[in-house]
């Protein structure tokens, strides 16, 4: 796992640096300097001197960097056009330090304005590569003018776009902006910061790096945080493992409770999703009047048909008629194409008020079924929900707005209110356990926007359970392998022909794929 920090937390740690560790500010700034330049000569290798860099500096800190940025790559040969957004009687300390260095040794080649207008910025527009130094983790709230008009019309530009630290208008506390530098490629300073990896952070700051400001990593090690990115080395740990003496009842029992004659395809796919994965034994409860349906699709589970009277729908009725099924298996996903039907509403309330020690991997309509607070009435104890952000939001009560300005806080409350796993499915998917920990996947793509890609999760981390018991490993495994399955699929053809069934094909070569990787 790699750790995620605070805005406050990385603060602290140039505060540290002075006062513990004896070094004057502007040696940090120097140090930062240095490693950005490295970074985007290391991530980028063909910026040849033909490139001209354009650099929007505030005058903060931040813009500090950009001045110290700016120098080296002008020492390096490059034409570096620059412009200070304020006044220079306005730059203090290292900020303005470095400055003045940049001014006194500005070459014939390369500029330094001082912004008036929109129109400075045509001395920038042209540049390949544009650097924001505008901000910083000071960003909070919506950008003013002249902010919000540089940072559309930058965004605008054919141009690589490089930010320092974090792109101007991201608000780190809560990776949310209205208008937001759209960087294709972020340095940030000193730890990695968790708002750059979700929400606006996710969708505006590109590839991110970390860059050094020289004080080494043991100052972070010692800080206790509860947010992590997910690595490939994390997922082949967390997979199950085969006994040599298991049967097909030993190695993971699976039943799936989903489908309807309106929405049959949601259940097939999850329940052959758990097979794929290693399940040994899986039975899909399905109404009776479509079983031959079902039947005919699946991989290797058996159908139990209940009694449905023909009208193709599960029932409360149906409760006492699965009780057996549901003592039999070791992991139970429900939800994927139920309907809503208020008689499969009240059956699954019903269940899961009087579930026991059973694990319930709870999706789509079973979580549907759930909101107006109706949670709060089961034993959602150790179940695993997997909602996309408009259910969660309507299973809180809330709007989708409202979740989304305050996501982390939301899935932390709700899992420790009930105990729950919560899978957050979305870009990123986040993963919440009921002990304050949050997980950040980094697999997948927008090409699994698609009908039934919930579906194939579900089964797979149904499957994973089944097969180990450990509910937190198993969504790990799940929802990276789930990424990382369409990632080949893209690699190898495209986003547009991800599909549930490629999912749940690819899942035993993209395993085999991530074992070789990781040795």
């Amino acid at each position: 796992m790699i750790p995620l920090f605070s805005v406050e937390q990385v603060r602290d740690a140039d505060n540290y640096a002075v006062t513990k560790l004896g070094f004057q500010s502007n040696i940090l700034m120097e140090n930062a300097a240095i490693s950005i330049v490295d970074a985007i000569f290391k991530n980028y290798p063909y910026i040849d001197l033909t490139y001209r860099f354009g650099i929007i500096c505030g005058k903060g800190n931040n813009g500090g960097d950009g001045f110290a940025v700016a120098r080296h790559l002008m020492l390096k040969g490059f034409t570096v056009n620059v412009i200070l957004i304020g006044n220079e009687k306005d730059l203090l300390g290292d900020a303005l330090l470095n400055y003045n260095i940049f001014k006194n040794i500005l070459s014939n080649t390369s500029t330094l304005k001082t912004f008036s207008s929109l129109k400075d910025l045509n001395s920038i527009l042209g540049s390949e590569i544009i650097i924001d130094a505008l901000l910083g983790t000071g960003s909070k709230g919506t950008l003013k003018y002249p902010y919000d008009e540089i940072i559309s019309k930058v965004n605008d530009a054919a141009a690589l776009r490089i930010a320092i630290d974090v792109p101007t208008g991201l608000n780190l506390n809560n990776a949310e902006g209205e208008v937001i530098f759209n960087s294709n490629f972020t340095i940030t300073l000193a730890a990695l910061k968790n708002g750059l990896y979700y929400g606006g952070g996710k969708l505006h700051s590109g590839k991110v790096v970390c860059g050094s400001i020289g004080i080494g990593n043991s100052y972070f090690d010692d800080l206790d945080t509860n947010i992590f990115l997910i690595e490939p080395e994390d997922v082949s740990n967390s997979l199950p493992s085969r006994k040599l003496d298991d049967n097909k009842y030993t190695a993971g029992k699976v039943l799936t409770i989903a489908g309807s004659s309106s929405l049959p395809g949601a259940a097939i796919f999850s329940m052959n999703a758990s097979m794929m994965s290693g399940a040994g034994a899986g039975i899909l409860a399905f109404p009776k009047s479509e079983v031959p349906l079902a039947q005919a699709k699946m991989n290797s589970a058996v159908v139990f048909g209940y009694n449905d009277n023909e009208d193709g729908y599960l029932k409360l009725s149906n409760l006492a008629e699965l009780s057996e099924k549901i003592k039999w298996a070791d992991a139970i996903a429900i939800g994927p194409g139920l309907g809503r039907n208020v008689e499969t509403q009240k059956f699954v309330n019903n269940l899961l008020q009087k579930k026991s020690d059973k694990i319930f991997i709870i999706d789509a309509d079973a979580i549907n079924a759930l909101k107006k607070q109706i949670y709060k009435k089961v034993n959602l104890n150790g179940c695993v929900l997997t909602p996309h952000h408009k259910e969660f939001a309507d299973l809180l009560g809330i709007s989708v707005d409202k979740l989304e300005h305050n996501i982390l806080d939301y899935g932390q409350k709700f899992v420790e209110e009930t105990g729950s796993y919560l899978v957050l499915k979305g870009s990123p998917t986040i993963i919440f356990n009921p002990f304050g920990e949050i997980f950040i996947n980094t697999s997948g793509n927008a090409g699994l926007a698609k009908f039934g890609s919930g579906d194939v999760l579900t089964g797979f981390i149904a499957s994973f359970v089944a097969q180990q018991g450990d509910v937190e490993k198993s969504i790990i495994a799940a929802v990276y392998l789930h990424g990382l399955v369409a990632d080949l699929i893209r690699k190898k053809e495209s986003e547009f022909g991800i599909t549930p069934q490629k999912l749940i094909d690819l899942l035993p070569s993209t395993i085999k794929f991530l074992r070789k990787s990781v040795v």
